[in-house]
């Protein structure tokens, strides 16, 4: 799935414009990324885009002085404030974004990518509508 396609998809799915779902998708594989290890992270970019897969990469910018270990209200914070935007439309675009990488990635990969996510994540994960693209 190229980035163009995965962003319309995310926007579909979240009913958000074009450029907000891109800094969504960004901002929560950079929160992503600060969860994950070297070679988790490389699997998951391994089945990304580029553009998409870059911001796992180690060396992605973390919000200064924060911990990896948080919550699920930290995480949507977190996508929140990297992507501008108030917390629940983080919650809806990263809805959006995990339903579309159930889409890009392999089913194996998407399990590895939920089980490093904080608990409680569940409900953003699950309950978004299709995309008919």
């Amino acid at each position: 799935m190229r980035f163009p396609r995965f962003v319309d998809a995310v926007s579909r799915r979240s009913g958000l414009p074009p450029e907000q779902a891109a800094a969504i998708a960004r901002a929560v594989l950079q929160t992503m990324a600060e969860r994950v290890t070297g070679g988790e992270a490389d699997d998951l970019a391994g089945q990304l885009p580029d553009e998409l897969g870059d911001y796992l990469a180690p060396g992605t910018e973390a919000i200064e002085g924060r911990s990896a270990a948080f919550g699920p209200a930290a995480f949507l914070r977190r996508v929140g404030e990297r992507a501008g935007v108030d917390e629940a439309t983080a919650r809806v675009g990263a809805g959006a974004v995990f339903a579309t990488l159930r889409q890009a990635v392999t089913v194996g990969e998407f399990r590895e990518m939920v089980a490093r996510l904080p608990r409680g994540l569940d409900g953003t994960i699950e309950p978004v509508p299709p995309y008919d693209g």
